[in-house]
């Protein structure tokens, strides 16, 4: 969304202080998540912002006392973002929160094309499908974001395509459940993968997002082959939820420990080294000592090197929300249980004087390493040589932490470019297609005598984006530099970062 904006004229700040208007994106993992987005809203209203809602919590629930009165942009609407926020600008409260549809058929969402601005310009990431065949009773992903929806392949890789002439050599591929891609349109998740291959560049990477097992399984062949691509990461984030079948039962999963052990065996054994991520939630209503006694022995088991340990929080209004909850102190100790058994092993420290080919893509969060992934997408730090960034290098790791190796570069080692053209620079817009600009000249002609236009003219129009900030500026130009990062209107449910 930041990305459409900015091509309309916007300017984006870091500061909401100096924004008039703030556009505020939900996020529906756990409740603390959900108070954060409301705490928010009251703020902006307390500095008497305007304010724009958008994400899965405001389209699952536009009723809520707390969101009476302001303007929602629903999760299918996200490229009508510009009417939005100048419609709001004018006082005008508006929702759009339907579905798109083609001939009564259901569309995946906004346009693939449409103009955003990169968080990180080495890296795409493209939303393959949105909603959700199952029907969990602890999530309301389904009830936001509706039945799956596929984007069609051709787009999916035109997409792919136009990233990478526009520098990106790393793409990422998303939805609530990748594996469930095409199920609604008659293809499959391998015949997307394999076309997306044919396009990446020598040197360039594709991350495959999470993927429930029940619709990787018929597909395990398949995804092996394409797993030990040179060109794909071996990488494979398959949320386990609980090792427990009757707790599975009742979360409505679909799936038995019996088929993740077969899937993540299967893989372990086809692609040596395939890195597998997975997810737990500690204390779901009914879970026993037992239960979780089975989800313990299940990571002693398998040592997963990633794993994401949640604390279960009832959201309201789904049936996980009305059944017998565990006592939240039961839940903080489990949670903590598993969490020392995660931090008990380290799964890098046989790679200790390896030598690896890494991708160099961003900077560590404390700025002392520049941050690379090998073939199995595990995090190696190396030094902060601008000449490796968004390059191929090879690395002799030396160190290991739970999380991370360190790589330092081989002598005379070649340094391999993967990006077919020099990146973006750090906020400016990708996808401004010629038919795009004859489109907002089109747009710009019909308000340019409207009274919102005239006031962004004269620069009295700031917008925000919350967690970035918005403000309107007076040229038609590309804000180069000044945006922070393009909202990602998928249910997180999370990706591996």
């Amino acid at each position: 969304m930041a990305g459409q904006l900015a091509a309309y004229g916007y300017k984006i700040t870091e500061n909401p202080s100096e924004a008039d208007l703030w556009l505020l994106n939900s996020c529906t993992v756990k409740n603390p998540a959900e108070d954060h987005f409301r705490n928010s809203i009251k703020k902006a209203q307390e500095e008497n912002k305007k304010v724009v809602l958008a994400g899965c919590v405001p389209q699952a629930q536009p009723r809520q006392d707390y969101l009476k009165g302001l303007s929602i942009i629903g999760v299918q609407q996200i490229d009508r973002v510009v009417e939005v926020v100048e419609e709001t600008i004018k006082g005008h409260s508006v929702r759009l929160l339907g579905q798109k549809k083609d001939n009564g058929k259901r569309l995946g969402g906004a346009r693939l094309d449409l103009p955003k601005i990169r968080k990180n310009p080495l890296i795409e990431i493209i939303s393959i499908n949105t909603g959700c065949l199952n029907a969990c009773t602890y999530c309301k992903t389904k009830h936001a974001r509706g039945n799956l929806a596929s984007y069609p392949i051709d787009e999916l890789v035109d997409r792919a395509k136009q990233s990478f002439q526009e520098g990106v050599c790393e793409v990422w591929l998303t939805s609530e459940d990748t594996g469930a891609y095409g199920r609604d349109t008659g293809s499959d998740l391998p015949t997307l993968l394999w076309k997306l291959v044919d396009v990446i560049p020598e040197g360039a990477m594709l991350r495959l997002g999470m993927t429930n097992p029940p619709y990787i399984l018929e597909h395990l062949e398949e995804m092996a082959k394409i797993l030990n691509h040179p060109r794909v990461y071996a990488f494979l984030h398959i949320p386990i939820q609980s090792a427990s079948d009757s707790v599975l039962m009742e979360m409505k999963r679909e799936y038995c420990l019996a088929d993740f052990k077969r899937v993540v065996d299967f893989l372990r054994e086809k692609v040596p080294g395939i890195t597998i991520a997975t997810d737990i939630i500690c204390g779901f209503p009914g879970e026993t000592d037992q239960d979780f006694q089975e989800t313990v022995k299940l990571v002693e088991e398998y040592k997963f090197p990633s794993l994401f340990i949640n604390q279960f929080y009832p959201r309201p209004g789904t049936p996980a929300a009305k059944m017998e909850q565990v006592p939240a102190q039961v839940k903080k100790q489990r949670t903590k249980d598993l969490s020392q058994i995660f931090h008990s092993y380290n799964p890098y420290d046989h790679k200790i004087g390896e030598k690896q080919q890494v991708l160099v893509t961003e900077e560590s969060f404390d700025s002392k390493f520049y941050v690379a992934h090998n073939r199995f997408y595990e995090q190696v730090l190396v030094p902060k040589n601008p000449s490796f960034m968004g390059k191929m290098i090879e690395v002799d790791i030396y160190e290991s932490g739970k999380h991370f190796m360190k790589g330092q570069p081989v002598s005379d080692a070649k340094v391999y470019t993967p990006s077919i053209n020099k990146p973006l620079a750090k906020g400016e817009v990708s996808g401004l297609t010629k038919e795009f600009r004859n489109m907002l000249g089109t747009h710009r002609n019909l308000v340019s005598h409207s009274p919102a236009a005239t006031h962004r003219r004269s620069g009295c129009s700031p917008v925000g984006l919350w967690m970035q900030g918005l403000h309107g500026d007076c040229a038609w130009r590309v804000a180069a530099g000044l945006a922070l990062v393009a909202l990602l209107f998928a249910v997180f449910a999370r990706v591996y970062n």
